[in-house]
């Protein structure tokens, strides 16, 4: 569905992707892992056409991604993005930001957006908070009405911009648990995270990133339970330790609810 063939992206003199090359098919779920900086993010925004690059190709079902294209707007719908902050309209209820995208670009009508839009809410936990405020919400409510607005659009497939950083650690669970369904329903997903008890749990695959370029790419239990290149087995030690609890339990891992 989603062909990244050796993508480079400069900002200024800066080049922040190397020659990135990555395929993701229908139903799959792939996580993008590394340090900041690495290029996680920008392979995002290039996917999404929220960014231009300079060199390579991006397609999605064979289209083209071009950030200056007439099109890119009609292609955004069919690929959503959820980021770190909620970008929710504040003036607004939860209920009108899920409905505003499915009105006013895909020309829905008022109730059958309504209605369908409740249903998401009911499925993201939240139907009864549809006359709530952004402003009324918990990070985690917020986050989850975000990914809401994003499968309003009916989507083929969601990008998730690193989507519990923004969010304090008890939160973190219920907005994983949405994705983990999602993942279940069969929704292509592309996961930047550092989360690797989820990655480990719900990818199909793992791409590990280095200074703009993939290091290692693999199934999740074997990136993630036996890499082979240093930079990943560093990466993977650094992330963990800190995060090893009083209880011996790991802050970033996923307890099923």
């Amino acid at each position: 569905m989603i062909e990244v063939k050796q993508i480079h992206k400069c900002f200024g003199k800066h080049e922040v992707l190397k020659g990135v090359s990555l395929q993701v098919a229908q139903g799959e779920v792939v996580c993008l892992i590394g340090p900041s900086g690495s290029g996680k993010s920008t392979v995002l925004r290039c996917i999404n056409g929220l960014e231009t690059y300079e060199a390579g190709e991006i397609l999605i079902n064979g289209q083209r991604v071009d950030s200056m294209s007439p099109s890119i707007h009609q292609l955004r719908t069919r690929v959503g993005m959820v980021f770190q902050r909620f970008n929710l309209f504040p003036h607004r209820t939860v209920l009108e930001n899920v409905v505003e995208g499915p009105i006013f670009v895909n020309r829905i009508a008022p109730d059958v957006a309504k209605k369908s839009a409740m249903a998401l809410l009911e499925k993201v936990g939240l139907a009864q908070r549809a006359d709530s405020y952004p402003s009324q919400l918990s990070g985690g409510q917020q986050q989850r009405v975000a990914i809401a607005r994003a499968l309003a659009m009916q989507p083929q497939a969601i990008l998730f911009d690193e989507p519990t950083s923004a969010l304090d650690p008890e939160l973190v669970g219920e907005v994983l648990a949405v994705m983990r369904t999602l993942a279940a329903d069969g929704m292509t997903m592309i996961v930047v995270t550092h989360e690797m008890g989820f990655a480990k749990e719900v990818a199909d695959r793992v791409c590990f990133l280095h200074s703009g370029t993939i290091v290692e790419e693999g199934p999740a239990k074997d990136v993630l339970g036996a890499p082979q290149h240093a930079r990943t087995k560093d990466f993977l030690r650094r992330i963990l330790a800190p995060q090893v609890g009083e209880q011996g339990g790991h802050q970033g891992m996923v307890v099923t609810p």
